[in-house]
């Protein structure tokens, strides 16, 4: 079959040209159309439950709502993790499912046990499934600013006027609006008024309700006609509502205004936005699932700019986070390096041809070949992405290698001078190396497939850069053997076929010293084995770490303040930092911080929590080299604010580190167990040992307790005296402290909730709450002290559960070593000096878990996919000892990924582990350039010695040129800055290190061992 495909291509070489310019412009148009992100979609199949309980503490609603609606949720097929958080009047429970879950058969089962457990909630629960979006789905945000405007006008026209336009936008799953002040008209009834008119509070609120509704009555006929008959009593402003007739008797007609007092007033606020130091509203454009993240950014600009014209005059749209920049910024990275890469291949095979016809044939398989890998992401629905593109610069060094191997052969045969067509030559050359170029290349993609089998956010990681790779040599092996023979036969010429000065002179030296390599073998293997040996004693020095953590651009400060603080003394210790760090911290360009819980409750922080959005200047304006000592500035600058546990990170690694552990940190410490009070003993010692274990920075207790509550009881008999009961009780201060919502008006497109509401500091000590004055259903007054009896007690601030058991969480960021010797300290240090009481567990999730899982998947797999490649071998040459002789070339090429790795101080990471994967297939594929010869000259020369140093001499210059281009396509990964150069590097140094000694292996130790098996037979 791949005779008949090579000479069909050379008798038809016109249709072959054709077929590459249409390749080259279905290549250039799939490209345009590929999804632009920064990452692959690393989420799992998640469906999210946000459901409000107001007033409602967080025991009671773990109780009666969270426990529930677990029990019913565990029972759904193919679920992996269930988590959930419960606060302060809101619980959010997230429900993973395993990888390849449809997402939409995940939300309608979810929504049918929802709906099979609503009954058994209390009835005043809001709220339901959350948007159809990830956890990395925040991608655009920005605050509204207008200092002419109130908070609460700003709100208004984000809700209302902004907010609608923008979910119109494909892609968009929600816009969620925070800070400022939700409009409200606010009802404030006078107890004595309400007392004279002779009705209750409860009575108000039903005749409110009553009043604001139009009904349809039916149909009537006159004559011909045919009129719809309905009753009007809709109210549209706040003078309407001020003018509603609540109740007529004998004292007269009383309208609202004349038992209450009615005014524009706001929701309680759970939390609030900050900029700066000054209070400020924004809004959050959510993304839908599997929506082109590029696409929609591009499509909320544009249609922020239509809606920037309309705004009042002074507003100003502020985007403090544009996920867009780092798309640019990775992706700009990532292909800075592909080009660079393509430069060296070509000089290097200018240099090695010693002919730029030559040159340019070979290198012709670069654009054609990545053109094809972009029609085949798109048919397979892979987005352009950091490590997408990444596993095509990987591939760059690579995909010439067929091409080489077949030019280089077509060189050897034009130069023997044969009287045979030009044409039959170039067939018999690319035909000589068909199978072992195919057998090549097969190899290659077997190495990488262990990288398919990885999972959890590895998988999600890595999958796209081993099928880019495999789509680009598929693709690169297809055009060596088809379009590259037509274009040599073109444009190689006889002077093409002289060999260049250089490849002369390297011979020369080598073959000298594969002389006394030869001569020398035991000198030769005992320095080698020795140097092997030494490799493996650096590898248990060489730390170990899951992923090089990405820098994002931007820095997220997380704070936490004591748990008791009320939402205004929290905002005002954010605005001092902030204000502080913008006067101690010239590099940050502005703050945005967000306090307490957003609309849609997707992120439920409580008063005390608060995420400080620091967009920074551009990096020429630092006065630091690197941002880890622009970090080290700030928290300098945070710790002269006692009492405030903080943490480091950034948008996407908050949100990856939430999505997989529920936490934040390099390092989630988790105690499971029932009791609160013990979990929150055992999670503070467990994180005084972690800050004193070397390593440990930003170390963070989740605070679980220290909730104060005010009590309230009926005092038995005396409120029942009144009618009095617990529930109306409750509503009735309710709507002193927090309000009611009784009703809405609607005014266009925007809805106004009605409150019964009191001044939200109306009340403001023990004192007052005591002389509260209650009206009681019968309309008489008491005073709350002689209705109830008051009480102080302390609950939990929030009670995290995973799998229906209740846990603690301590996490901690690792700094100046790596995260597994940091892990197995702090392990050895809890096992002596921590004794966990019967029903308590540990367990270590965050990086560390992550690079347990990578590390077991990996040991299991990359055996079988060497035992393929032993398999493969085995087929090509027809004898295990050939097929062991090349996998010997294996170890030597670790240890130069090993050295390499200990030399630049990286850490052992997937990325690494990808790159040590990546060598099996070169050091194999160089291996088969070299027996393969040597098995096809067997006739050719009189002597053994003379068939081993002319054959390993014949191939030094495709071996090279192999090595050489994959070395150097890889180079510019190596020395990148930017976004996303973290994560490539060092994958990039392991090949590097690891193609010079398998080189060197396969140059001079692979044909001392061949002609020691030869002699043996």
């Amino acid at each position: 079959m791949l005779n008949a495909m090579i000479r069909f291509s050379l008798t038809q070489r016109l249709f072959m040209l054709i077929t590459g310019l249409i390749l080259a412009a279905a290549g250039s148009y799939a490209w345009l159309g590929i999804p632009l992100d920064a990452f692959p979609d690393i989420s799992p199949t998640q469906v999210k439950i946000i459901l409000k309980a107001p007033g409602m503490t967080a025991e009671e609603i773990e109780s009666q709502v969270t426990v529930p609606v677990e029990t019913e949720l565990l029972g759904i097929p193919k679920q992996s993790i269930l988590r959930s958080t419960t606060k302060y009047a809101i619980t959010a429970i997230t429900l993973d499912f395993n990888e390849g879950t449809d997402i939409y058969w995940a939300r309608q089962q979810v929504s049918d046990r929802l709906a099979a457990v609503k009954d058994k909630l209390p009835s005043n629960i809001e709220g339901g499934i959350a948007p159809m979006s990830t956890p990395l789905s925040e991608i655009f945000m920005f605050s509204l600013e207008n200092p002419s405007m109130s908070l609460l006008q700003r709100r208004q026209l984000l809700e209302w006027q902004i907010r609608p336009l923008l979910r119109t936008v494909p892609g968009v799953a929600d816009v969620n609006i925070l800070g400022g002040f939700a409009k409200t008209m606010q009802i404030t009834p006078n107890p004595q008024a309400l007392a004279q008119a002779g009705i209750s509070q409860d009575e108000l609120m039903a005749r409110i309700e009553a009043n604001n509704v139009n009904t349809g009555a039916g149909r009537i006929t006159v004559g011909t006609d045919n009129f719809t008959v309905r009753t009007e009593g809709r109210i549209d402003s706040l003078e309407a509502l001020r003018q509603m007739v609540i109740v007529s008797n004998a004292n007269g007609s009383y309208r609202l205004q004349d038992l209450a007092k009615v005014e524009i007033g706001h929701l309680a606020r759970y939390g609030a936005v900050t900029k700066d130091g000054s209070e400020t509203s924004e809004a959050l454009i959510v993304a839908l699932k599997n929506a082109n993240t590029a696409d929609v950014v591009s499509a909320v600009k544009l249609k922020l700019a239509e809606i920037e014209k309309t705004l009042p005059p002074g507003s100003k749209l502020n985007v403090f986070y544009d996920r867009a920049n780092l798309i640019s910024t990775a992706i700009g990275t990532i292909s800075e390096a592909l080009v660079e890469a393509v430069i060296l291949v070509i000089v290097l095979l200018a240099l090695f041809l010693g002919n730029l016809r030559a040159a340019l044939v070979v290198s012709c398989v670069l654009p054609l070949a990545a053109l094809a890998t972009f029609i085949l992401m798109r048919y397979f629905h892979l987005s352009a992405n950091l490590m997408s593109l990444g596993g095509l610069v990987i591939a760059i060094g690579m995909l010439v290698d067929s091409s080489v191997v077949v030019v280089e052969n077509m060189v050897n045969q034009l130069a023997g001078g044969q009287r045979v067509p030009r044409l039959h030559l170039i067939y018999r050359a690319t035909k000589d190396v068909a199978t072992p170029v195919v057998s090549g290349t097969v190899i290659v993609m077997i190495v990488f497939s262990p990288l398919l089998t990885l999972s959890g956010l590895e998988g999600k990681m890595f999958t796209p850069v081993a099928v880019t790779i495999v789509f680009a040599m598929l693709s690169a092996l297809v055009l060596a053997l088809t379009i590259i023979p037509v274009l040599a036969s073109y444009l190689v010429n006889e002077k093409a076929v002289e060999e260049p000065r250089f490849v002369h002179w390297l011979k020369r030296h080598y073959l000298a010293t594969l002389t006394w390599v030869l001569s020398n073998g035991k000198k030769a293997v005992a320095i080698a084995g020795t140097l092997l040996v030494l490799s493996f004693g650096l590898f248990t020095l060489v730390g170990k770490t899951f992923m090089p953590t990405l820098d994002e651009g931007d820095i997220i400060l997380q704070l936490a303040k004591s748990p008791s603080i009320s939402l205004q003394s929290s905002l005002d210790l954010d605005k001092q930092i902030e204000q502080h760090l913008l006067a101690t911290v010239p590099e940050i360009e502005q703050l945005v911080a967000r306090t307490g819980a957003d609309e849609l409750g997707l992120d439920p922080m409580g008063l005390n929590e608060t995420d400080v959005f620091l967009q920074l200047k551009p990096a020429d304006q630092w006065r630091f080299a690197n941002k880890t000592a622009l970090i080290d500035a700030i928290r300098t600058e945070v710790m002269k604010f006692p009492g405030i546990d903080f943490n480091f990170t950034q948008p996407i690694q908050m949100r990856v580190s939430e999505m997989l552990t529920g936490s934040i940190g390099d390092v989630a410490i988790k105690i499971f167990g029932d009791d609160l009070s013990q979990l929150n003993t055992l999670a503070s010692q467990i994180a005084e040992m972690t800050s004193n274990t070397t390593g440990a920075q930003d170390v963070k207790t989740a605070m679980t307790e220290g909730s104060p509550f005010i009590n309230l009881k009926l005092k038995d008999g005396l409120a029942s005296r009144y009618g009095m009961d617990a529930l109306s009780f409750g509503r009735y201060l309710k709507s002193q402290l927090e309000g009611i919502m009784v009703t809405e008006v609607i005014q266009g497109k925007k809805r106004t909730p009605v409150l019964i509401a009191h001044p939200r500091d109306n009340i403001s000590s023990l004192t007052q709450l005591q002389q509260q004055v209650i009206l009681l259903p019968d309309a008489t007054q008491k005073p709350l002290s002689e209705l109830a009896d008051i009480s102080f007690r302390e609950g939990p601030i929030l009670i995290d559960r995973e799998q229906g058991n209740r846990f603690a969480v301590v996490t901690t960021n690792v700094s100046g070593r790596d995260i597994v010797g940091f892990v197995e300290e702090l392990k050895s240090k809890l096992d002596q000096q921590l004794q966990l009481p019967s029903g308590f567990s540990l367990s270590f999730g965050g990086e560390f878990e992550n690079q347990q899982r990578a590390t077991n998947n990996l040991l299991l797999v990359v055996p079988v996919a060497i035992m393929l490649i032993n398999l493969i071998l085995f087929t090509t040459f027809g004898t295990i000892s050939k097929a062991l002789l090349i996998l010997a070339n294996v170890p030597f090429a670790m240890m130069g990924g090993i050295i390499s790795l200990y030399l630049s101080g990286e850490y052992l990471s997937v990325p690494a582990s990808v790159g040590f994967i990546a060598l099996l297939g070169v050091a194999v594929l160089n291996g088969v350039v070299m027996v393969s010869y040597y098995e096809q000259s067997r006739h050719l020369f009189a002597s053994l010695e003379e068939r081993v140093k002319q054959g390993a001499a014949r191939r030094l210059r495709p071996i090279l040129m192999t090595a050489t281009t994959a070395m150097f396509g890889l180079i510019p990964l190596a020395f990148a800055t930017g976004p996303g150069a973290e994560i490539q590097r060092p994958l990039a140094i392991v090949v590097i290190g690891g193609l010079i000694t398998s080189t060197i292996t396969t140059l001079y130790l692979l044909p001392l061992l061949y002609e020691t098996l030869e002699k043996r037979k």
